[in-house]
Order: structure tokens, then C-alpha cells, then sequence
């Protein structure tokens, strides 16, 4: 029954479901990221990203005005203000229930007044707004404590863009090291395509002694581990008088990433129809114009599926800009080495290091998108007959 036209066998139902589940766990990860990118240090501290649109419960300690600004009203001294607004808090919050204790406090509801003994007398309103009044002068240079449990309405921001993409401060500034990510990203990417394209043609489509035994270094070379030749490497580089910086870095991505681009742009072009290619021979046509007008149009889907391996493998790299590429000054570290920092520095600020986060895996998601329908034609490139 189940080939009955119509119907749908269980395993096709099970492949389904393994399918959704998969873009659900990688999906929202990524929409939890983006929506703590606009959230405040205190809305992630007291409700998850899935919360966001829903008001939450903070407990705030908040302080009165200083006793240098106290009026005189009779024989009393007032201290007048609102506790959100003199602390840079959300006016928008409502207090249910304050204290002047950290040990209590929940003692008192809003509308309530409160005896500080020596320090006067405290009502709270719901909307923040406080009276502080003593029958003597205030004393002191900082304003009294105010403990309030208050339910704050859901708020996003775009100061964490602005600190991490427009900061003076290069500690948090992402923006320098984006431009250095690209810098690094966009040439690690074009250079292994243009050389693989050339040596795959030739592998797939040119006769001369040693292609099987280059084809199977090749196919070897792809389960050599990048760690074993980061050190011989980056002697080399400073033999040669390359030494750290973007010269060496692009030909380290290149040479860890041609093999892979090789590999997958023979086995596509071998697949091609003979016939075309000799067809344009008998007409006269040379092997750079057969490469550059039939093959490289033909073999768009393979070129699109490494230019999105390669690009991704290169943005997200810590290890080679690491070795070949750090300085001290920090004028060409990239995004991955740069949130690295920020955990350091900023190992407690979960909304500065959520913006970045974002901001680091954003153009490889535009990228990814853009250029996906071409993966899994690449990826099958030369599989079948």
C-alpha cells in the first residue's frame, strides 16, 4: 500500500521530520543571537531572548538625588525625583514592591512611606517617583539606597551596534576588524578559485605524463591535517621575508584550501559533455578559450559551492590569523580574534558580545543565502553518470 500513488511511506515522514528538527536547532540559536543583540544587559540577566516581547520582573538598587540638591519647605528638607529617571533606568518601568534594605526588600508596596531613623522619611510612587523629607538638613555626598522589584515593558536597542561597530574605543570596536576580516576573506577566496579552475581543466581535460599520479597526491593531500603545517609553514615565511601579515595569510588559505578546490572542480568538469569540447577543437578553438568561454560558464554551480566553503572556512578562521597574521598593535585583527578579546574584556557583558557574535556570522549568512541553490549541485559534481 504504501506505493499507492498519494501516499507517503513512514521513512519519507521520518526524513522530513529529521530535516525540520535540523533547521530548528540551528535555527534558533541564531534567532536567540539576534534578538539579544538589541536587548540591555539587564533584560538578558532576567529573562531569556524568547521572553523579549513580554514584560519582566528586575530588581533594581537605586539611589535618591544627592543631599546637595535638598529644599527647604518650612521646617522640613525635601529630596524630590523619580528612581528611573535619576539612574538612567527605564521610565517606563512599574514598581510593585521596595525596600530600603538588602536584606528586605519587598517591606513596603508602592504608595507606602518608610522611617530611615536618622535619614528621614521615603515614600515610592508605582512610577518611580520618591519624597524624601527629614526634620534636619541632609548630610552626605551620595543620595540613600532604594531596593525595588519592578516589571519592566519589552524594549530593544541599537547602542550595542553602536558601541560595537562605531566605538572610539578599538577594545570594543568590531568595525576595524570587520574591513580587516574582509581584507583577509575576499582574496583568500578569489585566489584558490582562479588557480584550482586552471589546474582542474588541465587534470580533467589535457593529456600529459604524471596526471593520475597528481590526481591522486591531490586526493591525498585532503586528509593532511592544517595543524601539521602551520609551524614549517610560517618558517617558510619568514625565510622568504613574507613574515606576518596579509600576503602570508592569503597564500596559507590558499595552499590548505586548493586541494578541496581541485578535487571538486575535476570532478565536475570531468563530467561535462565531450562533445562540446570537441566540437570547439575542431573548430580551432585553443584550450585558454575553451577554459574561459565553455568551462568556467558550465561549471558556475561547483566554482559558487567552494566559493561559499572556502569563504565561510576563511571568515570564521581563528587558527592561521593567529599564527600569520596577529601583531601587537591590532591593526589587522580580524572579527574571530577580536570577539576573543572581548571575552576578556567583556566576559560579563552578554549584550556587547551577542551584537558581536551577530555582527561576526551576518555576512556569512547573506553569503550562505545568497549562493546556497548552487551547494548541493557542486557538492554532487561528478558523483554520478
Amino acid at each position: 500500500m504504501d506505493n499507492i500513488a498519494g501516499t507517503k511511506s513512514s521513512l519519507t515522514w521520518a526524513v522530513h521530520i529529521s530535516v525540520a528538527l535540523l533547521v530548528c536547532l540551528w535555527l534558533f540559536p541564531t534567532v536567540g543571537l539576534f534578538v539579544s543583540s538589541f536587548r540591555t544587559a539587564d533584560q538578558i540577566s532576567a529573562s531569556g531572548w524568547w521572553k523579549s516581547l513580554f514584560p519582566s520582573e528586575q530588581n533594581l538598587v537605586l539611589r535618591t538625588k544627592a543631599p546637595g540638591e535638598q529644599v527647604q519647605e518650612g521646617e522640613l528638607f525635601v529630596i524630590e525625583g523619580n528612581l528611573f529617571a535619576d539612574n538612567d533606568e527605564n521610565t517606563a518601568a512599574t514598581i510593585s514592591v521596595w525596600g530600603t534594605s538588602s536584606r528586605a526588600i519587598a517591606d513596603y508596596t508602592a504608595g507606602d512611606e518608610a522611617d530611615m531613623g536618622d535619614d528621614g522619611r521615603i515614600t515610592v510612587q508605582p512610577n518611580g517617583d520618591y519624597r524624601l523629607v527629614n526634620d534636619v538638613e541632609f548630610s552626605g555626598r551620595r543620595g540613600e539606597r532604594v531596593f525595588v522589584t519592578a516589571e519592566t515593558p519589552p524594549a530593544f536597542t541599537l547602542d550595542n551596534y553602536q558601541q560595537v561597530l562605531l566605538s572610539g574605543n578599538s577594545t570594543d570596536s568590531m568595525a576595524k576588524a570587520f574591513f580587516n576580516t574582509l581584507t583577509v576573506t575576499i582574496p583568500a577566496t578569489i585566489i584558490p578559485i582562479v588557480v584550482a579552475a586552471f589546474a582542474a581543466y588541465a587534470l580533467a581535460w589535457m593529456d600529459f605524463p604524471g596526471r593520475a599520479l597528481l590526481i591522486a597526491c591531490v586526493v591525498g593531500l585532503l586528509v593532511v591535517p592544517l595543524q601539521l603545517a602551520l609551524i614549517p609553514l610560517l618558517r617558510l615565511h619568514l625565510g622568504i621575508g613574507i613574515g606576518k601579515g596579509y600576503l602570508g595569510v592569503w597564500l596559507a588559505h590558499t595552499g590548505f584550501g586548493l586541494p578541496l578546490a581541485i578535487y571538486l572542480l575535476r570532478n565536475y568538469m570531468v563530467g561535462l559533455p565531450r562533445d562540446i569540447i570537441e566540437n570547439a577543437k575542431v573548430d580551432g578553438a585553443t584550450d585558454f578559450q575553451i577554459f574561459t568561454k565553455i568551462i568556467l560558464p558550465l561549471s558556475f554551480p561547483a566554482l559558487a559551492s567552494f566559493a561559499i566553503f572556502q569563504f565561510l572556512w576563511t571568515w570564521n578562521d581563528l587558527l592561521v590569523a593567529k599564527v600569520f597574521l596577529i601583531d601587537a598593535t591590532g591593526e589587522t585583527t580580524v572579527m574571530t580574534n577580536q570577539i576573543v578579546e572581548l571575552l576578556g574584556t567583556r566576559g560579563g557583558n552578554w549584550e556587547i558580545l551577542a551584537t558581536a557574535a551577530f555582527v561576526s556570522i551576518a555576512v556569512p549568512l547573506v553569503v550562505f543565502f545568497a549562493m546556497q541553490r548552487y551547494l548541493v549541485r557542486g557538492l554532487l559534481a561528478g558523483s554520478v553518470k
